[in-house]
């Protein structure tokens, strides 16, 4: 099974840059209603994925932090507590299953690293579930 069947493209989905503010990238969560995003540096490979639990620790250390000050901490510098690793395209299903697990979505790259869409827990779950229906028939 080609895992490029699942895929949302990078046209697609919301990402952000890891020069990106503490505010753009909280903005840009909101906006999108993401509890986590992709992070991406801008050569467009994909660096990480910073959630909202890596936001609220790091808010947390942060004294009288206000919304203009936001714009002066980058999100590189944000510690995040979980390191999500991408698929590469050629990946097979059960990698995609072994990634998911942990995490919303699984990130994937080319053969030159960049960037190239994410693939849904939620798209993976549907595969699974129509396999096991499959099955039963």
């Amino acid at each position: 099974m080609n895992i490029l069947f699942f895929l949302k493209p990078k046209s697609e989905v919301a990402y952000v840059y890891d020069d990106f503010t503490l505010r753009q990238v909280l903005e840009t969560m909101e906006y999108h209603k993401y509890s986590s995003i992709p992070m991406l540096n801008r050569n467009g490979e994909f660096v990480g994925t910073i959630t909202e639990g890596d936001l609220l620790w790091s808010i947390k250390d942060y004294k009288n932090l206000n919304i203009k000050s936001a714009e002066n901490i980058f999100i590189r510098n944000i510690p995040r507590k979980t390191n999500f690793r991408a698929v590469a395209a050629d990946a097979k299903m059960e990698d995609l299953l072994k990634q998911a697990m942990d995490q919303n979505f699984v990130p994937v790259v080319d053969d030159q690293k960049k960037f190239i869409g994410i693939i849904t827990r939620k798209t993976i779950i549907e595969y699974c579930y129509e396999k096991l229906i499959a099955c039963d028939k």
